[in-house]
């Protein structure tokens, strides 16, 4: 019987280590840009900067935008409402979000 028991023991451990790959990999990874990456980084990137530049392109094309290199989107949003509306970050988001690590 205790035989029994430590082998059930064994396979009820071994059944979550087993599995934790498999779920760990079904886990969607998070995107790596978003409008909460700061300014800079977003600028310094082609493929993000041509996301920022097909929305915002006036406001990325002012000279004085170097200042707010280490703030987000989202920060510059108070700073600049009417250009950074709600619906205009969420699709700036959606498109930011589609663009892979750069390597």
């Amino acid at each position: 019987m205790f035989r029994n028991l430590m082998l059930a023991g064994a396979a009820a451990l071994a059944v979550p280590a087993a599995l934790s790959p498999a779920i760990a990999a079904e886990a969607p990874a998070a995107p790596v840009y978003s409008i909460n990456t700061d300014l800079g980084t977003l600028l310094d990137n082609p493929q993000t900067k041509a996301v920022l530049d097909k929305y915002i392109h006036e406001m990325i094309s002012n000279p004085q935008i170097d200042m707010a290199r280490s703030m987000t989107l989202q920060q510059l949003q108070s700073y600049a409402g009417d250009a950074l509306t709600d619906e205009k970050l969420k699709q700036i988001d959606a498109d930011l979000a589609k663009v892979p690590a750069a390597k």
